[in-house]
């Protein structure tokens, strides 16, 4: 059969749904197989945008989302599709064409070693080369992407190549069974837990899988002991629990941090250092098991006592079935920062000022949406207020990225939810910079008549930038921008666009986008005043008081 039709038949075989695309001309054949295929073609409006649904399908199915983009300036732009996958642990399959291979048709125009390039920020990438490969290199390469950690595979198929005539055959699907810890490494886990006065459990984005989420509910329920998050583990046990101390969205200096420091021993299931560090090691200071797929990645603030390596499910299984309630272990001070944390993440919850405050607007989503809606974040100051304080009741419900955090994720990301899931309401809140980065797909929702809400918080600047530069002491200088018209730019496109006047506005509009099918976009002022007198001041002065 000719190489392109096998190609897709190979992709079927993987059970793909979507390719999101930025097709070019050395995509033509395979794009022409494609046309009968019970695999559905969303085409984007940037190779950026493709990738990045990709990437989000990837993160919620276990499955690797698929994109493809042409060669040269197509493939460079899905370099930061791919490093966002691979960071996130998020399975993903890139395509990329290619002038022919075995003949210069062009001399070297457009061309250059996307294989290498990318190669550091992949865990497979191949050009194919024999048309009978095809099948084979497929596999491979759905494999790679899926084991643990997951991430980004990339697959080159050169334009005659994809003409060529090969052999019609593809290779089962098959799974693997991760291997179980090591017994002694369970036992010296248990000992060190139950020797600890004060344990502490933190989740991390590893943990983010459906059965290993339902082991550590049943872990903390059977222990009692209080549990902390990653930004990117938020959720995977239900933030309403009684044991949860909240989400570290800062390194240091939180209320939380004042638990974290009072604890002789962090059991640490699910992170790696990819993502921002929740806390810092100290030569002498606690201890830390390091629960997780591999061991850990040695670094100058992160370096556990004791590895347990393997399935993480049946590790915290074996953990609860293992370890008594302690009568010696104190959890007082936890309870005392578990109240301090309630107190002070509430505080600005009922304050109508206009431009409004993202504590505000994290109470009136979380009191709109229902447990299993979905809120997608662009990368920006916000995201700290919304891992702070938004209490998520189920997994997946807030997604984030604190692994590559790129700005321009938000709304693909929004997309690839309502797709997946369209029986949720789904909310994408982005910064007016990360936004106008990939505005152009709010073409592609109205096209593919999708349901989404786009929250702009608009304060005319990079204003994670600008935190950081006043908290460092320097002048306010070189972040602001003007921007366009929001809503007559979304109407431009075929969506719904609103501009509301004060809180009370805000509240009506958000209330009839969340009830009405389309695409919705609010142009909301935002205030950010309170970040660094409350996230670089006031949080250093009362933390160390606890």
């Amino acid at each position: 059969m000719k190489a392109s039709d096998l190609f897709v038949k190979a992709l079927e075989n993987e059970g793909v749904e979507y390719i999101f695309a930025v097709p070019g001309e050395e995509n033509l054949d395979l794009l022409h197989s494609l046309k009968n295929s019970k695999i559905k073609l969303i085409l984007n409006r940037h190779e950026q945008g493709a990738g990045f649904m990709a990437a989000t399908y990837g993160r919620l199915t276990g499955k690797p989302g698929v994109c493809m983009a042409t060669l040269g300036p197509g493939a460079t732009n899905l370099v930061t599709p791919a490093a966002y996958a691979q960071l996130g642990g998020m399975p993903m399959m890139m395509i990329t064409g290619q002038k022919p291979i075995k003949k210069s048709k062009q001399a070297r125009f457009q061309i250059i070693d996307v294989v290498d390039m990318m190669r550091p920020i992949t865990k497979y990438t191949k050009q194919i080369v024999n048309s009978n490969n095809i099948a084979s290199q497929i596999r491979e390469a759905f494999r790679i992407a899926q084991e643990e950690k997951p991430g980004a595979v990339h697959l080159e198929f050169p334009e005659d190549i994809a003409q060529e005539d090969c052999e019609d055959t593809v290779f089962q699907v098959t799974g693997h069974i991760i291997p179980k810890p090591d017994e002694q490494a369970i036992t010296d886990a248990v000992k060190m837990i139950e020797a600890a006065k004060m344990p502490l459990l933190l989740i991390g984005a590893g943990a983010n899988r459906k059965i290993t989420c339902e082991a550590l509910k049943a872990f903390v329920d059977q222990t009692g002991i209080y549990f902390f998050t990653t930004q990117m583990g938020k959720g995977v046990i239900d933030e309403r629990h009684a044991q949860y101390l909240g989400t570290a969205a800062l390194s240091s200096n939180d209320f939380l941090h004042a638990a974290i420091e009072e604890a002789d021993l962090i059991i640490n299931v699910g992170h790696d250092v990819i993502e921002k560090p929740p806390f810092f090691m100290k030569q002498g200071g606690k201890k830390v098991i390091h629960v997780n797929f591999d061991p850990a990645e040695i670094d100058p603030v992160y370096f556990p006592q004791l590895n347990v390596v393997g399935d993480i499910t049946n590790a915290v299984k074996k953990l609860t079935t293992e370890i008594s309630h302690q009568k010696h272990w104190d959890f007082e001070f936890f309870e005392k920062v578990k109240k301090e944390v309630g107190e002070h993440l509430s505080k600005y919850f009922e304050d109508m000022r206009f431009p409004m405050l993202p504590q505000r607007l994290v109470n009136l989503l979380r009191k709109k949406l229902d447990s299993k809606d979905v809120i997608t974040l662009d990368n920006g100051i916000y995201k700290l207020w919304f891992a702070r304080n938004y209490t998520c009741h189920q997994p997946n419900t807030l997604l984030l990225d604190n692994a590559l955090a790129s700005m321009g994720a938000g709304l693909p990301s929004a997309m690839a939810v309502n797709m997946l899931y369209p029986d949720r309401k789904v909310v994408s809140v982005c910064g007016d910079g990360g936004f106008m980065m990939n505005s152009q797909e709010i073409e592609t929702a109205v096209r593919l008549k999708l349901n989404l809400t786009v929250i702009i918080l608009n304060d005319e600047a990079y204003g994670m930038i600008k935190w950081k530069q006043e908290d460092m002491g320097f002048d306010d200088f070189g972040l602001g921008y003007k921007n366009p018209d929001f809503v007559k730019y979304a109407e431009s496109y075929g969506a719904n666009g609103y501009r509301p006047a004060n809180d009370q506005d805000f509240q009506k509009i958000l209330a009839h986008c969340l009830a009405s099918e389309g695409v919705h976009l609010i142009d909301l002022p935002v205030d950010y005043s309170l970040n660094h007198p409350i996230l670089n001041v006031m949080l250093k002065e009362k933390a160390q008081k606890l």
